[in-house]
């Protein structure tokens, strides 16, 4: 799903926000939707063309401790979580392609790089987290995998998707559900949440997990936003999931690497953890860009970066930071 908007890179906030406003003129809409199409259709092409390459890293969630917050970024949204002791997964997206139909029938862009578990690996579920309907987000597939008694976390407006699951939360923003000893509450970001032409009521969003003296913020997808900062002043943050990529033309929806780094320094988290990259060709921009791009922007500050390729693991034990994998 795309909306067609001007191809703005603003450089404030002030030109953000007239991004998000100003709409052109058809005429000039459609030129541009025929521009991209003939772009995507080549790129498609091309993607098609290539094997699907295996993901770098492999994570064993078995031999993850229950002490300490670990996560591996599995390929584009979807992060495995341990936090100290719950079992949580991140917008579960497994299956070779997003879109329409189901298996060898779906039609949407295939992935360009192995997911880093496959659906029947996934380790034992406390918790899915969904940060909003897309396709690339929501993937009903890989749902379809995941036992129907793990508990489910929607936005408002989307429990229809999950019906299968026993045990849903729909949250609007400011929202909480405990699951066990975590706590876990609906957070507004700047993006949209339809999945089709008309189902407009779909809510979007992130969320912030909460264990005493721990917190873990999820960014979904979100457009550069100041909405985010509020939550770093209500205490310290430990990792920001944060997306960086699908960003040329679709700046109005999706940050740059460059904002997002300006969004986790206003968060005053500790770590950062880039989503959103690498997986799927949603955008212009060549994939290995988001991630030099965010780099490149942490400068001397790179280290606080602590996964940049599918499957890496990283951990974070009661007492300091460790690279894991």
């Amino acid at each position: 799903m795309f909306t067609l908007w001007p191809r703005v890179r603003p450089h404030s906030k002030i030109d953000l926000d007239r991004a998000w406003r100003v709409r052109v003129p058809f005429t000039e809409r459609l030129a541009f939707a025929q521009r991209y199409a003939r772009h995507a259709v080549a790129n498609h092409r091309g993607d098609t063309a290539r094997c699907i390459a295996p993901a770098p890293h492999r994570p064993e969630p078995s031999a993850w401790a229950d002490d300490r917050l670990t996560v591996s970024w599995l390929g584009h949204a979807t992060v495995l979580l341990n936090f100290f002791g719950t079992s949580i997964v991140t917008d579960p997206v497994l299956e070779r392609r997003i879109g329409l139909g189901r298996g060898l029938v779906k039609v949407g862009p295939r992935r360009l790089i192995q997911p880093a578990l496959l659906k029947r690996e996934l380790p034992p579920l406390d918790a899915v987290l969904l940060s909003h309907a897309h396709m690339d987000h929501t993937d009903l597939g890989t749902l379809r995998a995941i036992p129907a008694g793990v508990r489910v976390v929607v936005q408002s407006g989307n429990r229809d998707l999950v019906r299968r699951f026993r045990s849903v939360d729909e949250l609007a923003w400011g929202e909480t559900a405990r699951i066990g000893d975590l706590e876990v509450e609906s957070i507004e970001t700047r993006h949209w949440g339809a999945r089709m032409v008309t189902d407009r009521h779909r809510g979007w969003g992130g969320y912030l997990l909460r264990k005493p003296g721990r917190t873990v913020l999820f960014g979904g997808d979100t457009a550069y936003t100041d909405l985010l900062s509020r939550h770093g002043q209500r205490g310290p943050i430990d990792l920001a999931i944060l997306p960086i990529g699908a960003y040329d033309p679709w700046v109005t929806s999706h940050a740059s690497p460059e904002e997002a780094w300006r969004m986790f320094q206003a968060l005053g988290a500790r770590f950062l953890l880039p989503i959103h990259h690498s997986t799927f060709r949603l955008s212009r921009e060549p994939m290995d860009e988001p991630i030099r791009r965010l780099l490149a922007a942490a400068g001397r500050e790179r280290h606080r970066v602590v996964i940049t390729e599918v499957g890496q693991t990283w951990s974070l034990s009661p007492g300091e930071a460790s690279a894991v994998a």
